[in-house]
């Protein structure tokens, strides 16, 4: 459904319409994602952190690594390893090279959950029923010209 059929409501221009059309997209995909999320007792953002960790493995990341590629920046990093860790799906350890750092590490239950997590959710799922894989990335491409 076209946005301002979806919202009811009038634009200023393009430029205020695509702002309008970006932040009610990005509701409706992180509505959806949190469903699937949900039914592994995660949040987006750590599913997000799991994601990284699993990319990391075996070498340990730190929570500046984890801030760093996180898709949502405002995100407390420490906050959300704490949560993971009383989950065990992540473990916490001094780093063997700098005593004041910390490592973090997703465990064998952090990586078993994200394969089970692979084989019935996949968030291209959302969107490929909507957009050819050819629009898929010329809609990217175009979001990466947006942010320059």
């Amino acid at each position: 459904m076209q946005i301002d059929k979806e919202i009811q409501g009038n634009f200023e221009d393009n430029y205020h319409k695509v702002v309008v059309n970006i932040t009610y997209t990005y509701g409706w995909v992180s509505n959806l994602a949190r469903g699937e999320f949900e039914k592994y007792n995660l949040t987006s953002q750590q599913f997000n952190v799991l994601r990284i960790l699993r990319g990391q493995h075996p070498k340990p990341a730190t929570i500046n690594l984890l801030k760093e590629r996180m898709l949502d920046k405002m995100s407390d990093a420490s906050r959300i390893v704490d949560r993971l860790v009383q989950k065990e799906l992540v473990s916490r350890g001094t780093c063997s090279h700098d005593r004041r750092a910390v490592d973090i590490l997703i465990t064998e239950k952090g990586l078993n959950l994200l394969s089970q997590m692979d084989k019935t959710f996949r968030t291209s799922d959302f969107i490929k029923n909507n957009l050819t894989e050819e629009e898929a990335g010329t809609l990217s491409d175009l979001l990466d010209k947006l942010r320059g």
